[in-house]
């Protein structure tokens, strides 16, 4: 069977650790990665992989996966899509999906694509957790509480302000569904700490919850790619309450979230020209081998 030819867009924490789940997919290879330098120089395990700084410049695409920052997932989809390129991206802004949905969708009917959006493990797999939880117990309500762990979202928007040279954005859980935002940042030279941290507590990916900003001297000291998740849901299924179920995890963050970006690039593969997110994806068809076999070990 003629693997699946993948490109990696990215090649931060996610983009290596999906490089890292594609040596491992038995049904896809990378053909290429995409990097703004379009350089492998001093970066060990790119050696083997052409690396350039535009999809264009390689061959055999089938899917792209965008390990970028989820504010730059717009317009590199968009550019993926309209070459008839399927991509899969992570985009982690919950309130903008819908949205960013429907943009996309549009372009990739246009062009015969398929984009898998919001495909990480929050939103993206917890996703599907809370689906199947309101299923079983339509009435009710679902908490999920993250962390302590590192966000890499919100880690990406603090280093972005201006007069940060580097940041760790911790989230932590107090409980119910609410949750906690501890950024520690090591300022450039000149750096005012009160500016950096009006303009990190305004930023739209802290502005609603609970924020607080420590200046540190090296942030590198303090680095983690832990992360987890504890998802209850208290609910009713028919007439009768007291249903409750609870899914709970501690990962390695940029791995997980690799590992569903390249379930879904697979699941690409099977859907009609459009875009969707995860809950909209058979299960099934996030995993390789034998339908029937697959069937009869997992039912």
């Amino acid at each position: 069977m003629k693997k699946a030819g993948v490109a990696v867009v990215g090649y931060g924490n996610i983009g290596r650790c999906a490089m890292e789940s594609l040596e491992h997919a038995p049904d896809m290879e990378c053909v290429g990665v995409v990097r703004r330098s379009g350089s492998a120089e001093g970066i060990s395990g790119l050696s083997a992989y052409r690396v350039v700084t535009d999809i264009g410049e390689l061959e055999g695409v089938d899917v792209a996966l965008l390990c970028v920052p989820s504010r730059m997932v717009r317009g590199t989809a968009l550019k993926c899509l309209s070459r008839g390129i399927n991509t899969v991206d992570c985009f982690d802004i919950h309130a903008d999906v819908v949205a960013l949905r429907a943009e996309l969708a549009a372009v990739a009917k246009a062009s015969g694509a398929v984009g898998v959006m919001a495909a990480g493990w929050d939103p993206g797999s917890d996703s599907v957790v809370r689906t199947l939880f309101k299923a079983l117990a339509p009435g009710g309500v679902t908490y999920t509480n993250f962390g302590p762990g590192r966000s890499m979202g919100h880690t990406v928007a603090a280093r972005a302000v201006k007069g940060v040279k580097d940041a760790l954005s911790i989230t932590m859980p107090l409980g119910n569904g609410v949750h906690g935002r501890l950024v520690n940042v090591e300022l450039e030279d000149g750096a005012v700490f009160a500016e950096v941290e009006e303009a990190i507590k305004s930023d739209p990916y802290f502005a609603s919850d609970r924020t607080e900003v420590r200046e540190v001297e090296c942030v590198a000291a303090l680095n983690t790619l832990e992360h987890g998740v504890n998802m209850v849901r208290d609910g009713i299924s028919g007439c009768t309450a007291g249903q409750k179920f609870q899914f709970d995890m501690k990962i390695n963050n940029p791995a997980l979230t690799a590992q569903v970006m390249v379930a879904a690039a697979r699941a690409s593969l099977l859907r009609e020209p459009g875009c969707y997110t995860l809950i909209e994806i058979p299960p099934l068809d996030l995993l390789p081998g034998n339908r029937e076999a697959l069937i009869g070990e997992l039912v």
